[in-house]
């Protein structure tokens, strides 16, 4: 019986495009919850959301799962959806009955990313946090829809903003570390995911992005 040869094709980080797309979408909602941007623009936050967060997280979704790194697809995949139903609903307007549907969906979306997280573990706690902070963002969301506080709202456009500046950096780190072949910016990368970038393994070919 001849041996069976498996050849690992490496592959362009998705971790930078993914987190700007996270951060574009974070950034807008957030806009649009602190009052940044009046409530008749909700059009153009559903464009953006549709257009721009949910094509990014989608594409580095794919590439993860490629990269053979399940944890973070599956986060990425997670947050897509979750920018793709907040736009189709920002799109159609105010419609408060669907207010019930989207608060629960956006409570169980950050309880599934939980176990995203739970899946990485302490391989990337640059990306770990952007990903809790993410789950958290959504929980509140989801709580002030459910509640229509004006008080959780804010909480919620708070957590977006500092979540725009945790993708952001890791964004940069990861682009960085990709580019030049080594850390440059602490992502806090352990065990064998740290090992392999040491080593000069691209991604597609180290255990974890």
């Amino acid at each position: 019986m001849p041996p069976t040869t498996t050849v690992l094709r490496p592959l362009g980080t998705p971790l930078p495009v993914g987190f700007l797309g996270l951060a574009a979408g974070a950034f807008i909602v957030s806009a649009l919850q602190l009052g940044w941007i009046p409530p008749h623009e909700r059009h153009a936050v559903a464009v953006v959301l549709v257009a721009v967060a949910f094509p990014l997280q989608l594409l580095a979704a794919l590439i993860g799962f490629r990269a053979r790194d399940t944890a973070f697809a599956t986060a990425m995949a997670l947050l897509a959806t979750g920018w793709l139903v907040q736009g189709i609903l920002l799109s159609a307007g105010p419609v408060p009955e669907a207010r019930h549907t989207l608060g629960l969906f956006l409570l169980v979306t950050a309880v599934a990313l939980l176990a995203a997280i739970a899946a990485a573990g302490a391989g990337k706690l640059a990306a770990s946090a952007v990903i809790g902070c993410a789950a958290l963002r959504l929980a509140l969301a989801g709580i002030q829809q459910l509640t229509r506080s004006p008080t959780w709202q804010d909480a919620a456009g708070a957590a977006g903003v500092v979540l725009t500046v945790l993708a952001l950096y890791a964004a940069t780190a990861f682009a960085l570390e990709d580019t030049r072949g080594h850390p440059v910016l602490p992502v806090g990368r352990h065990g064998s995911g740290a090992r392999a970038v040491e080593a000069g393994a691209e991604p597609g070919i180290r255990p974890l992005l």
